[in-house]
C-alpha cells in the first residue's frame, strides 16, 4: 500500500470574478499558496499584447494602458448567453469587446500578436486556472493534476459545466465542482477543531449548529444554510444572485462619475475605452477606501480631452448609490431561510466571506436582519473558500489525516429540475425541487396526450417558474416507436438521477415494455468534445509561447547585465571588450531570430553564463 507521503497533493482553487486563490493541505494544515509576486490572491485577469500573453498581476498592472485587450470578470460570462440581460448590462462597462458567437454564446475579441482572436469564456477562465495551477506547482515543486474548483452555489447547470470544462482545458482533473459557501463553511467548521500533540481530534463545540454563510464577492452573491457538527456538513438550503457583487458597486460609482463629468464639462466619455478603464480603477480604489474611511477622492489626471477629473464621494453617498443592490442581499437571506424552513432565531452563527463583506453597510444590513447577532469574521474573507476547498480536496484525494477522517459533505441542488409537460400555461413539472440533498434519484409518471401518439419528447429544464419559457432548457430527448393507443393510456416513468458531483442523468421508460431512452445533461455543456480538445491543444500552444517569451526576456536581461558589468572601471580593457561584444551579439541574434525555439534560446543563455561566470555570481 502506498504511503500517504507519496500521494500527489490535490489543490483547492477559488476561481473568483476579480481575484482567485489556491490552497493545499500539507504538513497537517492548510497552506494558502502565494504567487510569483508573493501575493496570496491573484487577479482573475488575462492580457494580450504584441509580445505575448500576461496572466494575473502582470495583466492587471497594465490594464489602464491596454484596456481593450485586457479581459477581467469573465466569470460573469461563463455559461451564459450573449443575449442575457445581465451580459448586455456588463458589456456597457467593459473596455474589451464581446460579441455573439455560435448558439448565442458570448465570445471575447482581442488583438493578440497583431492578429484578432476570439475566445469563449471557458478559454479565458482556463488561462486563469492554468496560472493558479502553475502557482501551486512552483510552490510544491511537483506537477499538480487533481483539483477542486469552486463556483457560486447558485450557478446554473451550464455555468457549472462550463467551469469544469475550463479546468479540463487548463490540464486539471477537476475532482469536484464545489459550492463556494459550502467550502467557506468547511473552513469555518474546521477552524473549530483543534488537534493535540497526538493528533487526537478535539471539537470545541460538539453540538450541531445552524451556520449561515453570507458570501458576497466581486461578481456573485450566495447565501447558504448548513447544519455543521461532528465532521458533518449538511447543506439545508441555498439562495443567491450570480450577478451581484463588487463589480456592480464599481459600476454605480462609474455611472455617478460619468454623469458628473458630463454635467461639468458637457463631454461624454462612454465611448473612450481607456478613459473608462482609468476611471473604473479610480472608483474601485475609492470603494476600498470607503470601507475604512468616511470619505474618498476619485481622481484621474487627463481623464478625457486633457481634462483632469476629481470628485469627493462620501460613504453615505456610496451607500445611497447602491441601496437597491444591498437590499437584494437581504432578500436572498430570506429566501434561503424559507428554503431551510428555519427562522432567524434558528441560526446559530452567521459567517461573512467574500471581499465585498468588508463594506460597512453590508455588515450593518446583515447584523440588523439578525437583530444584532454578532457576525463571525474570523476567517479571511478572500481566502476562506480556497481554504475549505483544499481541505475537501485532500479528503477526496486520500490525504486523510486523523483530524479530517470523518469529514462528510451533503450538498443540495440549487435550482429545481423538471420536465415540460405541455405547451400550455404552467407547463413546468418539477421532479427534483430546489434544495434537495444530493445524490438523489426521483421519478414522475407522464402519459401520452393524444390518441395514437407514437413519440414523446422530454425537454428538461431548471428554474423556479411555473412556465418553462422563463426557465433554462438543459436538453431534451425522446422515446419513439410507442404502440398506438388512446390518449392517456400509455404511462411513462421519467427518472432524474443526480450523483454526488451534481451530474444529472434523465431517463424514461414506457411502463410494462422495454422501450426507453435517456440523456446525461452535464456531459459536455455547450462545448463538444472536439471543441474542448481543440482548446486543450491551443492552450498548450499559448503556454509554449509564454515560456518562449519569458526565455527571450531572460536572455535579453542577461545580455544587458553583461553590458552593464563591462563598464565597471575596475575591469581590464580586454575583459570589457569581450563582454561588450558578447552582449551585442546576443541582442543582435535575438533581433534576427524572433522565431527561434526555446531550446536554442536557453542554450545561448547557458553558454553566456559558462563563458562569463560572473553572471552566475550576480544571479
Amino acid at each position: 500500500m502506498a504511503s500517504r507521503r507519496n500521494i500527489t497533493p490535490a489543490i483547492g482553487i477559488d476561481l473568483g470574478t476579480t481575484y482567485s486563490c489556491v490552497a493545499v493541505w500539507q504538513n497537517n494544515r492548510v497552506e494558502i499558496i502565494p504567487n510569483d509576486q508573493g501575493n496570496r490572491i491573484t487577479p482573475s485577469c488575462v492580457a494580450f499584447t504584441e509580445d505575448g500573453r500576461l496572466l494575473g498581476d502582470a495583466a492587471k498592472n497594465q490594464t489602464d494602458m491596454n484596456p481593450t485587450n485586457t479581459v477581467f470578470a469573465v466569470k460573469r460570462l461563463i455559461g451564459r448567453r450573449f443575449s442575457d440581460s445581465s451580459v448586455q448590462n456588463d458589456v456597457k462597462y467593459w473596455p474589451f469587446k464581446v460579441v455573439a458567437g455560435p448558439s448565442d454564446r458570448p465570445r471575447i475579441v482581442v488583438n493578440y500578436r497583431g492578429n484578432q482572436k476570439e475566445f469563449y469564456a471557458e478559454e479565458i477562465s482556463s488561462m486563469i486556472l492554468l496560472k493558479m495551477k502553475e502557482v501551486a506547482e512552483t510552490y510544491l515543486a511537483t506537477p499538480v493534476k487533481n483539483a477542486i474548483v469552486t463556483v457560486p452555489a447558485y450557478f446554473s447547470d451550464s455555468q457549472r459545466q462550463a467551469t469544469k470544462n475550463a479546468g479540463t482545458i487548463a490540464g486539471l482533473n477537476v475532482i469536484r465542482i464545489m459550492d463556494e459557501p459550502t467550502a467557506a463553511a468547511i473552513a469555518y467548521g474546521f477552524d473549530k477543531i483543534t488537534v493535540d500533540a497526538n493528533f487526537e481530534k478535539k471539537t470545541v463545540d460538539a453540538n450541531k449548529k445552524n451556520v449561515l454563510v453570507f458570501d458576497l464577492g466581486g461578481g456573485t452573491f450566495d447565501v447558504s444554510l448548513l447544519s455543521i457538527g461532528h465532521g458533518n456538513f449538511e447543506v439545508r438550503a441555498t439562495a443567491g444572485d450570480t450577478h451581484l457583487g463588487g463589480e456592480d458597486f464599481d459600476d454605480r460609482l462609474v455611472d455617478h462619475c460619468v454623469k458628473e463629468f458630463r454635467t461639468k464639462y458637457k463631454k461624454d466619455i462612454t465611448g473612450n475605452a481607456k478613459s473608462l478603464r482609468r476611471l473604473r480603477t479610480a472608483c474601485e480604489r475609492a470603494k476600498r477606501i470607503l470601507s475604512s474611511s468616511s470619505r474618498a477622492t476619485i481622481e484621474v489626471d487627463c481623464l478625457y480631452d486633457g481634462i483632469d477629473f476629481s470628485t469627493r464621494i462620501s460613504q453615505a453617498r456610496f451607500e445611497e448609490l447602491n441601496k437597491d443592490l444591498f437590499m437584494r442581499c437581504t432578500d436572498q437571506i430570506e429566501e434561503c431561510l424559507r428554503g431551510a424552513e428555519i427562522g432567524k432565531t434558528g441560526v446559530d452563527v452567521v459567517v461573512l466571506v467574500g471581499g465585498s463583506t468588508r463594506i460597512p453597510k453590508v455588515q450593518q444590513l446583515v447584523q440588523d436582519f439578525f437583530e444584532g447577532k454578532e457576525l463571525f469574521m474570523g476567517i479571511h474573507p478572500d481566502e476562506a473558500v480556497a481554504y475549505g476547498a483544499a481541505i475537501y480536496a485532500a479528503n477526496l484525494n486520500g490525504q486523510r489525516e486523523k483530524d479530517m477522517q470523518n469529514l462528510v459533505l451533503v450538498d443540495v441542488t440549487p435550482l429545481s429540475l423538471g420536465v415540460r409537460v405541455s405547451n400550455g400555461f404552467k407547463d413546468m413539472s418539477i421532479v427534483v425541487p430546489r434544495n434537495t440533498p444530493i445524490p438523489t434519484k426521483k421519478y414522475t409518471r407522464l402519459t401520452t396526450i393524444r390518441d395514437n401518439q407514437t413519440i414523446v419528447v422530454f425537454p428538461i429544464y431548471e428554474g423556479e417558474s411555473a412556465e418553462t419559457k422563463y426557465n433554462n432548457l438543459l436538453g431534451e430527448f425522446s422515446i419513439d416507436g410507442i404502440d398506438p393507443a388512446p390518449e392517456g393510456s400509455v404511462i411513462i416513468r421519467v427518472w432524474f438521477d443526480i450523483d454526488a458531483d451534481g451530474i444529472l442523468s434523465v431517463s424514461a421508460q414506457v411502463e410494462s415494455t422495454s422501450l426507453k431512452n435517456g440523456i446525461i445533461i452535464k456531459q459536455n455543456g455547450d462545448l463538444t468534445a472536439a471543441e474542448i480538445q481543440t482548446m486543450i491543444e491551443e492552450a498548450g500552444r499559448y503556454k509554449a509561447e509564454d515560456e518562449k517569451h519569458k526565455a527571450m526576456i531572460s536572455l535579453e536581461d542577461l545580455a544587458e547585465k553583461l553590458e552593464s558589468l563591462a563598464v565597471d572601471p575596475g575591469r581590464s580593457k580586454p575583459d570589457t571588450k569581450s563582454m561588450k561584444e558578447a552582449a551585442e551579439n546576443v541582442i543582435a541574434w535575438l533581433d534576427r531570430n524572433p522565431h527561434a525555439d526555446i531550446d536554442e534560446i536557453n542554450k545561448r543563455r547557458e553558454q553566456l553564463k559558462t563563458t562569463f561566470p560572473i553572471l552566475r555570481e550576480e544571479n
